[in-house]
C-alpha cells in the first residue's frame, strides 16, 4: 500500500494505492494556497478536477484509468453547470458516477469530487 501525500494538513490522505487501484480522497476547488476558485460551479469544478489530475498523476495514474466519480454538490441546479466542465476534462468512455446533493461542503465549497482509479493491463 502506498500512502500519497497528507492532505494539507489534515488526518486523512489525498490518495492511497492498493495494489492496482487508487483511491482519491474528495478534493474541492481550490487552488494551490487553499483557497476556493472564484466565479462558482464551473471555476471550483475546473479546479477539483485539477487536483485530482495531481493525485493521479503523482501516483502515476492517468484519466482513462478512472473508473468510479462521485460528485457532491452543494446545489443539485447547478449540476447541467458543473457537467459542461467535466464532460470535457473526463476521457470517453466516461467512468461510472454518482452525484448528490449535500447538505453542506467544507469551507463552503460548491463541490467536492472523489475518484477511483485502477491500472487495468
Amino acid at each position: 500500500m502506498v500512502n500519497l501525500s497528507p492532505a494539507k494538513g489534515l488526518p486523512f490522505s489525498d490518495g492511497i494505492v492498493a495494489g492496482s487501484t487508487l483511491y482519491i480522497a474528495g478534493q474541492e476547488g481550490t487552488d494551490d494556497s487553499d483557497k476556493l476558485a472564484a466565479g462558482g460551479i464551473e471555476p471550483e469544478t475546473t479546479a477539483a478536477l485539477a487536483n485530482i489530475q495531481k493525485v493521479l498523476k503523482a501516483a502515476g495514474f492517468e484519466w482513462k484509468d478512472v473508473v468510479s466519480v462521485t460528485v457532491y454538490l452543494a446545489d443539485i441546479h447547478e449540476f447541467g453547470d458543473m457537467n459542461k466542465v467535466y464532460k470535457n476534462v473526463l476521457p470517453d468512455p466516461k467512468p461510472a458516477r454518482a452525484t448528490i446533493q449535500a447538505a453542506a461542503l467544507v469551507n463552503n465549497a460548491r463541490i467536492e469530487i472523489s475518484a477511483i482509479a485502477v491500472k487495468r493491463k
